[in-house]
């Protein structure tokens, strides 16, 4: 989850003695058919020990203690979720299934939560739970949709509690949440407190890195792509619009050319095509890529099992992994790196013994979609809340940009931490972002003749402050010669400039990500 939600108001608690009798006779389905289980008049209880939400039904794990002590687990489907720990009386009517005969709670230790003792959870608790199910309630005339989910507490004294909320948002199943109790009867999600969610992504920028390759392999290939019977008339006006949108260095110096290149670098593909709009009416690197590879897929004899895999399969979905099963080279060209690291290090794919070369165009092309989702994914990795509860926005990308014959990729992070909006809320909107807002930028580009370069800048409050790292010491000393007049044209842009340094090397990096660090402390 993204974001803030207030949870509704619950209803009261009831007594268990005067709730009705909602689940007297409710059937409960047996996943695996079980004849006598419980004999004919007879009735055992039951417990709840899991429940999983599929669609609109509910699966529950339930352990089954017959009269003669004998205890047994089955497996069961229901139209109504039970809460985890609930103790149920069931008897079989049938093979097939089960009756719950009485209530509930009646006999239940754990009974469902709609409310909170706030004696013993004080306001400002925070909770931690995982999100059991998640319905649409019944829709009434002129009120919006609700959505009614069972939560399971897994932190204070209330763990293994099953707690009932409504909200006006859906909560996602198996979503691990942490929010913060309001009264008894409202809690608040804190947004982005599990880190669940960043685990998955770095899981899977992991996978991703581990069979990226760089832009410009590809792309100096593509510049000397010779025609032949296999270069198609469509493949090669796929590489020629390809390389047709890279910008030169040129148009990066200017605001309008560095924005249509930002806009172009495919980290926005995807946002493009939810909101409608149409990817072809302007350059964009992922999307000129994937049309690239439809292309080159296409080249490939029928009769090939990359051909085969290429025909069954959607390109956008399962391109990279089809690419490393088929010809086992992506996954095995380096060690993994190590994720949140920038810039993203060079990797360039050897040929394949054996592959000709529209199979190693295929790989070098498959390897470049899988850097920009690389960038993509370590943007989302490093977006978030904080420690001091402000909140980060990452976007890292890629720009291959032209200088003279060569083609240099500009790596490009930005970031923006903004104060949380009940910090200051005696002041107006526009004052609060112009005032805590602070953005930082980083570029790292290897450039003849004067070799990698990394910049880190950041922007608070009209003061601009920023580090460079060159690693040849030709261009250190260059660049510290120059300083001075670097910071009479910041001055004259309008900007209130701090420290301007130039070191010999690289950046340090550590285990601790920039997400939790500042270079300066502006505010201090």
């Amino acid at each position: 989850m993204t974001g803030e939600m207030n949870i509704l108001p619950l209803p009261q608690i009831l007594p268990a003695t005067s709730r009705p009798q909602v689940l007297s006779g409710e059937l409960l389905k047996l996943q695996t058919p079980m004849d006598g289980l419980i004999s004919v008049g007879q009735t055992a209880q039951a417990e709840v020990l899991s429940l999983k939400q599929t669609d609109q039904t509910f699966q529950m794990l339930l352990k089954v203690t017959l009269d003669s002590g004998r205890q047994t687990t089955v497996q069961t489907t229901g139209n109504q979720p039970l809460a985890l720990g609930t103790t149920l009386v069931v008897s079989q009517p049938s093979a097939g299934s089960l009756a719950v005969t009485v209530q509930q709670a009646i006999a239940s230790s754990i009974a469902t939560l709609t409310s909170l003792d706030t004696a013993q959870l004080p306001v400002g608790t925070l909770l931690q739970g995982k999100v059991l199910t998640s319905q649409v309630l019944p829709r009434l005339p002129g009120q919006p949709l609700v959505f009614h989910s069972m939560v399971s507490l897994l932190n204070t004294a209330l763990s293994g509690s099953t707690l009932s909320i409504d909200s006006p948002q859906p909560l996602r199943i198996g979503t691990l949440l942490s929010a913060q109790v309001q009264d008894a009867q409202t809690v608040k999600f804190v947004p982005l407190s599990s880190r669940q969610e960043q685990l998955a992504v770095t899981r899977q920028l992991v996978d991703q890195q581990s069979r990226q390759g760089s832009l410009d392999g590809l792309l100096n290939l593509l510049q000397s792509l010779p025609p032949s019977d296999q270069t198609s008339a469509e493949l090669r006006s796929a590489a020629t619009r390809l390389l047709a949108g890279l910008p030169d260095v040129q148009q990066l110096s200017t605001a309008k050319g560095l924005a249509q290149a930002l806009a172009g670098s495919g980290v926005f593909l995807e946002s493009k095509l939810l909101t409608g709009q149409n990817p072809t009416l302007a350059p964009d690197m992922k999307g000129d890529l994937l049309k690239l590879v439809a292309q080159l897929s296409q080249g490939l004899p029928t009769n090939t099992s990359l051909g085969a895999i290429v025909a069954a399969n959607t390109l956008a979905q399962t391109m990279p992994s089809f690419v490393r099963n088929a010809l086992g080279m992506l996954g095995q060209v380096s060690a993994k790196p190590s994720p949140t690291g920038f810039p993203l290090a060079e990797r360039q794919l050897p040929g394949a013994e054996g592959e000709d070369d529209l199979e190693h165009l295929l790989r070098l092309a498959a390897a470049a979609v899988s850097r920009l989702q690389s960038h993509q994914l370590a943007s989302l990795e490093q977006t978030g809340v904080t420690a001091d509860g402000r909140l980060m926005s990452t976007w890292q990308l890629e720009i291959p940009m032209r200088n003279l014959q060569d083609i240099v990729p500009l790596q490009v992070k930005f970031q923006r931490e903004e104060a949380p909006e009940h910090d200051h809320p005696n002041e107006r909107r526009e004052e609060r972002e112009t005032k805590q807002q602070l953005w930082r930028v980083e570029l790292a580009f290897d450039m003849e003749p004067l070799g990698p370069l990394q910049i880190q800048a950041q922007l608070i409050k009209g003061s601009l402050s920023s580090q460079l790292w060159a690693e040849r010491p030709y261009t250190a000393s260059l660049i510290e010669s120059n300083l001075a007049a670097l910071r009479e044209r910041l001055l004259s842009c309008g900007l209130n400039v701090g420290d301007l340094d130039c070191h010999h090397g690289s950046p340090p990096q550590g285990p601790q990500t920039r997400l939790d660090q500042r270079w300066v402390d502006e505010t201090a």
